[in-house]
């Protein structure tokens, strides 16, 4: 299937993540890349708001950060390789992002995923 046809037909429940997404996330992107620095990630944990703020992250995306919500980042044009970062933090992983996104556990999903092995 085409690029294109992706675009007019996407998988139910993804979100594409393309140029468009790119732009919508450049800000919250660009922090979540950030926390490669230890001292990143202490300035972020002694002030969410203002880390937030100093990356000029929009409202969707603060709240998003706000709730630890991955599906919301995702939606706020944030890409998975840069959460993980943000995730890191907070001693998440991809699998906890994938057990929040398909309303599991993270042990459901792990069952789910060495299922599709």
């Amino acid at each position: 299937m085409s690029h294109a046809a992706l675009a007019w037909n996407p998988i139910p429940g993804t979100y594409i993540f393309d140029g468009e997404a790119a732009m919508k996330g450049y800000a919250l992107n660009k922090m979540c890349y950030s926390f490669n620095s230890a001292s990143n990630r202490e300035e972020f944990l002694r002030d969410q708001y203002a880390y937030c703020m100093k990356f000029g992250l929009n409202e969707e995306q603060r709240r998003a950060i706000e709730k630890k919500n991955i599906l919301a980042c995702l939606h706020a044009g944030g890409n998975i390789y840069y959460l993980a970062k943000f995730l890191g933090i907070f001693h998440l992983n991809v699998q906890d992002a994938g057990a929040q996104q398909t309303g599991m556990t993270v042990e459901q999903f792990k069952r789910f995923i060495n299922s599709q092995a």
